[in-house]
Protein backbone atom coordinates (compact mmCIF):
# COMPACT_ATOMS: atom_id res chain seq x y z
CA UNK A 1 0.00 0.00 0.00
CA UNK A 2 1.21 3.06 -0.90
CA UNK A 3 1.92 5.07 2.02
CA UNK A 4 1.31 9.03 3.41
CA UNK A 5 3.06 10.40 6.49
CA UNK A 6 2.15 13.54 7.91
CA UNK A 7 4.86 13.70 10.68
CA UNK A 8 8.26 12.95 9.28
CA UNK A 9 11.20 15.57 10.58
CA UNK A 10 14.11 16.72 7.51
CA UNK A 11 15.10 19.82 9.02
CA UNK A 12 18.72 21.80 8.09
CA UNK A 13 21.43 19.66 9.13
CA UNK A 14 22.68 21.85 12.34
CA UNK A 15 19.62 21.55 13.65
CA UNK A 16 19.12 18.00 13.40
CA UNK A 17 22.49 17.52 15.28
CA UNK A 18 20.76 19.50 18.04
CA UNK A 19 17.77 16.84 17.84
CA UNK A 20 19.77 14.01 18.07
CA UNK A 21 21.85 15.45 20.52
CA UNK A 22 18.86 15.56 22.75
CA UNK A 23 18.33 11.93 21.93
CA UNK A 24 21.76 11.43 23.22
CA UNK A 25 21.28 12.65 26.52
CA UNK A 26 17.60 10.87 26.80
CA UNK A 27 19.82 7.34 26.34
CA UNK A 28 22.73 8.40 28.89
CA UNK A 29 19.32 9.09 31.20
CA UNK A 30 18.28 5.21 30.89
CA UNK A 31 16.39 5.30 27.94
CA UNK A 32 16.93 3.11 25.06
CA UNK A 33 16.48 5.50 22.56
CA UNK A 34 18.51 4.58 19.76
CA UNK A 35 17.16 6.54 16.76
CA UNK A 36 17.23 3.99 14.20
CA UNK A 37 17.42 6.27 11.04
CA UNK A 38 20.57 8.13 12.15
CA UNK A 39 22.01 8.50 8.82
CA UNK A 40 22.89 11.13 5.91
CA UNK A 41 19.50 12.79 3.88
CA UNK A 42 19.61 10.85 1.08
CA UNK A 43 19.74 7.85 2.35
CA UNK A 44 16.52 9.15 4.68
CA UNK A 45 14.88 9.47 1.74
CA UNK A 46 15.53 6.50 0.24
CA UNK A 47 14.51 4.45 2.90
CA UNK A 48 11.28 6.10 2.69
CA UNK A 49 10.82 5.63 -0.52
CA UNK A 50 11.68 1.69 -0.24
CA UNK A 51 8.75 1.57 2.55
CA UNK A 52 6.12 2.74 0.21
CA UNK A 53 6.19 6.56 1.44
CA UNK A 54 4.83 8.53 -2.15
CA UNK A 55 4.22 11.46 -0.16
CA UNK A 56 4.79 13.15 3.45
CA UNK A 57 5.21 16.45 5.55
CA UNK A 58 8.77 17.05 6.72
CA UNK A 59 8.15 18.91 10.16
CA UNK A 60 10.83 21.41 11.35
CA UNK A 61 9.79 23.67 14.54
CA UNK A 62 11.68 26.30 16.15
CA UNK A 63 12.97 26.36 20.26
CA UNK A 64 13.77 30.20 20.21
CA UNK A 65 12.54 33.46 19.04
CA UNK A 66 13.93 34.48 15.14
CA UNK A 67 14.10 30.72 13.52
CA UNK A 68 10.76 29.71 12.34
CA UNK A 69 11.12 32.42 8.98
CA UNK A 70 14.37 30.84 7.79
CA UNK A 71 13.64 27.25 8.48
CA UNK A 72 10.12 28.11 6.63
CA UNK A 73 12.29 29.15 3.88
CA UNK A 74 14.25 26.03 4.29
CA UNK A 75 10.80 23.70 3.88
CA UNK A 76 10.04 25.34 0.91
CA UNK A 77 13.40 24.93 -0.92
CA UNK A 78 13.37 21.36 0.37
CA UNK A 79 10.17 20.44 -0.98
CA UNK A 80 11.22 21.97 -4.05
CA UNK A 81 14.12 19.51 -4.70
CA UNK A 82 11.98 16.51 -2.90
CA UNK A 83 9.16 15.18 -5.39
CA UNK A 84 7.45 13.46 -2.17
CA UNK A 85 7.60 16.51 0.11
CA UNK A 86 4.89 19.06 0.83
CA UNK A 87 5.82 22.33 1.37
CA UNK A 88 5.80 22.92 5.24
CA UNK A 89 6.35 25.69 7.47
CA UNK A 90 6.30 26.53 11.14
CA UNK A 91 5.85 29.22 13.57
CA UNK A 92 6.78 30.69 17.56
CA UNK A 93 5.02 32.95 19.57
CA UNK A 94 6.86 36.26 18.46
CA UNK A 95 6.00 39.79 17.43
CA UNK A 96 6.04 39.06 12.97
CA UNK A 97 4.85 35.66 13.48
CA UNK A 98 1.16 36.53 11.22
CA UNK A 99 3.16 38.17 8.51
CA UNK A 100 5.58 35.11 7.86
CA UNK A 101 2.83 32.21 8.53
CA UNK A 102 0.84 34.24 5.54
CA UNK A 103 4.45 34.64 3.98
CA UNK A 104 4.85 30.79 4.04
CA UNK A 105 1.28 30.28 2.76
CA UNK A 106 1.25 31.95 -0.21
CA UNK A 107 4.38 30.40 -1.03
CA UNK A 108 2.39 26.90 -0.93
CA UNK A 109 2.69 25.54 2.60
CA UNK A 110 0.10 22.83 2.85
CA UNK A 111 1.31 22.23 6.27
CA UNK A 112 2.51 23.71 9.77
CA UNK A 113 4.22 22.87 13.02
CA UNK A 114 3.50 23.74 16.43
CA UNK A 115 5.69 22.34 18.79
CA UNK A 116 4.51 23.43 22.37
CA UNK A 117 6.89 21.26 24.48
CA UNK A 118 10.17 22.15 22.55
CA UNK A 119 8.91 25.56 21.94
CA UNK A 120 7.80 26.45 25.41
CA UNK A 121 5.39 28.99 24.27
CA UNK A 122 1.61 29.35 25.15
CA UNK A 123 -0.20 28.76 22.33
CA UNK A 124 -2.94 30.83 23.49
CA UNK A 125 -0.51 33.97 23.11
CA UNK A 126 -2.13 36.85 21.76
CA UNK A 127 1.14 36.80 19.13
CA UNK A 128 -0.98 33.39 17.98
CA UNK A 129 -3.93 34.50 17.50
CA UNK A 130 -3.92 35.67 13.83
CA UNK A 131 -1.93 32.41 13.04
CA UNK A 132 -4.66 30.15 14.26
CA UNK A 133 -6.79 32.05 12.55
CA UNK A 134 -5.00 32.39 8.87
CA UNK A 135 -4.23 28.44 9.72
CA UNK A 136 -8.23 27.71 10.04
CA UNK A 137 -9.53 30.11 7.13
CA UNK A 138 -7.45 28.55 4.54
CA UNK A 139 -8.28 24.42 5.84
CA UNK A 140 -4.07 24.03 6.14
CA UNK A 141 -3.54 21.33 8.71
CA UNK A 142 -1.25 22.11 11.64
CA UNK A 143 0.22 18.97 13.68
CA UNK A 144 0.46 20.47 17.06
CA UNK A 145 2.68 18.96 19.56
CA UNK A 146 1.15 19.86 22.60
CA UNK A 147 0.43 16.74 24.77
CA UNK A 148 2.42 16.24 28.02
CA UNK A 149 4.30 12.89 26.59
CA UNK A 150 7.38 12.73 27.03
CA UNK A 151 7.88 15.43 29.21
CA UNK A 152 5.01 17.85 30.75
CA UNK A 153 6.10 21.33 29.57
CA UNK A 154 4.81 24.77 31.13
CA UNK A 155 1.67 25.19 28.35
CA UNK A 156 1.44 21.36 27.74
CA UNK A 157 -1.78 19.53 27.78
CA UNK A 158 -4.68 19.31 25.69
CA UNK A 159 -6.78 22.04 28.19
CA UNK A 160 -4.87 24.56 26.82
CA UNK A 161 -5.43 23.11 23.05
CA UNK A 162 -8.84 23.16 23.71
CA UNK A 163 -9.03 26.64 24.79
CA UNK A 164 -7.23 27.59 21.27
CA UNK A 165 -9.75 25.41 19.78
CA UNK A 166 -12.62 26.98 21.57
CA UNK A 167 -11.25 30.47 19.90
CA UNK A 168 -10.83 28.75 16.40
CA UNK A 169 -13.51 25.86 16.38
CA UNK A 170 -12.83 25.96 11.99
CA UNK A 171 -8.87 24.84 12.94
CA UNK A 172 -7.57 21.78 10.98
CA UNK A 173 -5.66 20.47 13.90
CA UNK A 174 -4.07 17.21 14.22
CA UNK A 175 -2.92 16.06 17.73
CA UNK A 176 0.36 14.97 16.99
CA UNK A 177 1.16 11.70 19.11
CA UNK A 178 -2.31 11.16 19.35
CA UNK A 179 -1.68 13.29 22.96
CA UNK A 180 0.04 11.03 24.47
CA UNK A 181 -0.28 10.05 27.23
CA UNK A 182 -3.79 11.54 27.44
CA UNK A 183 -5.15 9.21 24.35
CA UNK A 184 -8.61 9.86 25.50
CA UNK A 185 -8.41 13.76 26.13
CA UNK A 186 -7.28 13.77 22.33
CA UNK A 187 -9.81 11.17 21.05
CA UNK A 188 -12.76 13.17 23.26
CA UNK A 189 -10.99 16.63 21.06
CA UNK A 190 -11.55 14.94 17.58
CA UNK A 191 -15.20 14.04 18.82
CA UNK A 192 -16.05 17.82 19.81
CA UNK A 193 -14.35 19.48 17.02
CA UNK A 194 -15.37 18.24 13.43
CA UNK A 195 -11.48 19.26 11.93
CA UNK A 196 -9.17 17.58 14.50
CA UNK A 197 -7.57 14.96 13.97
CA UNK A 198 -4.85 12.63 15.58
CA UNK A 199 -1.53 11.05 13.75
CA UNK A 200 -0.17 7.15 14.68
CA UNK A 201 2.85 8.73 15.89
CA UNK A 202 4.44 6.40 18.08
CA UNK A 203 1.15 5.29 19.59
CA UNK A 204 1.05 1.50 20.22
CA UNK A 205 4.37 0.37 19.18
CA UNK A 206 5.88 -2.07 22.29
CA UNK A 207 8.60 0.93 22.87
CA UNK A 208 5.83 3.06 23.95
CA UNK A 209 3.35 0.82 25.43
CA UNK A 210 5.90 0.11 28.09
CA UNK A 211 5.41 3.16 28.98
CA UNK A 212 1.98 4.37 28.30
CA UNK A 213 -1.15 1.75 28.35
CA UNK A 214 -3.47 1.96 25.65
CA UNK A 215 -7.02 2.78 26.55
CA UNK A 216 -9.00 -0.44 26.84
CA UNK A 217 -11.35 0.85 24.13
CA UNK A 218 -8.85 2.45 21.46
CA UNK A 219 -9.63 -0.20 18.84
CA UNK A 220 -13.02 0.74 19.13
CA UNK A 221 -13.42 4.29 19.61
CA UNK A 222 -10.67 4.68 16.46
CA UNK A 223 -12.80 2.50 14.30
CA UNK A 224 -15.89 5.09 14.72
CA UNK A 225 -13.13 8.68 13.89
CA UNK A 226 -11.36 6.57 11.04
CA UNK A 227 -11.59 9.29 8.96
CA UNK A 228 -10.13 11.58 11.52
CA UNK A 229 -6.89 9.43 12.08
CA UNK A 230 -3.59 9.70 10.06
CA UNK A 231 -0.55 7.85 9.66
CA UNK A 232 2.52 9.55 11.49
CA UNK A 233 5.93 8.01 12.94
CA UNK A 234 8.99 10.67 13.78
CA UNK A 235 10.95 9.03 10.97
CA UNK A 236 13.73 9.40 11.30
CA UNK A 237 14.31 9.73 15.09
CA UNK A 238 12.56 6.48 16.35
CA UNK A 239 14.18 3.70 17.94
CA UNK A 240 12.93 0.75 15.61
CA UNK A 241 12.25 0.15 12.29
CA UNK A 242 9.52 2.38 10.59
CA UNK A 243 7.53 -1.08 10.37
CA UNK A 244 6.65 -1.33 13.50
CA UNK A 245 4.65 1.41 13.50
CA UNK A 246 2.68 0.13 10.63
CA UNK A 247 2.50 -2.87 12.71
CA UNK A 248 0.47 -1.17 15.54
CA UNK A 249 -2.07 0.10 13.42
CA UNK A 250 -2.27 -3.05 11.60
CA UNK A 251 -3.28 -4.42 15.14
CA UNK A 252 -6.45 -2.27 15.83
CA UNK A 253 -8.61 -4.81 14.05
CA UNK A 254 -10.02 -2.54 11.43
CA UNK A 255 -11.41 -3.04 8.49
CA UNK A 256 -9.24 -2.41 5.04
CA UNK A 257 -10.92 0.90 4.49
CA UNK A 258 -10.56 2.49 7.29
CA UNK A 259 -7.07 1.06 7.49
CA UNK A 260 -6.58 2.40 3.84
CA UNK A 261 -8.09 5.68 4.91
CA UNK A 262 -5.29 6.51 7.84
CA UNK A 263 -2.70 4.71 6.14
CA UNK A 264 -3.19 7.14 2.52
CA UNK A 265 -6.49 8.91 2.01
CA UNK A 266 -6.55 11.35 5.12
CA UNK A 267 -3.03 12.38 4.83
CA UNK A 268 -3.62 13.02 1.44
CA UNK A 269 -6.88 14.74 1.63
CA UNK A 270 -5.20 16.89 4.12
CA UNK A 271 -2.07 17.39 2.49
CA UNK A 272 -3.90 18.42 -0.89
CA UNK A 273 -2.46 15.81 -2.72
CA UNK A 274 -5.15 15.76 -5.22
CA UNK A 275 -3.88 19.69 -6.31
Amino acid sequence: MALVDIHVHFMPQNVLDKVWSYFDRVRESGVDWYIHYRTDENARLTALRELGVVAFAPLVYPHKPGMAEWLNEWAADFAARVPEAVQTGTFYAEPGADAYVRKALEAGARCFKSHVQVGGYDPRDELLDGVWGQLAEAGVPVVVHGGDGPIPGEFTGLGILDEVLRRHPRLTAVIAHAGMPDYRGALDLVERYQNVHIDTCMVGVPFTTRMVAMPDDWNLRIAGIADRVVLGSDFPNIPYPYEVQLDAVRSWGLDAAAEQAILHDNGARLLQLSR
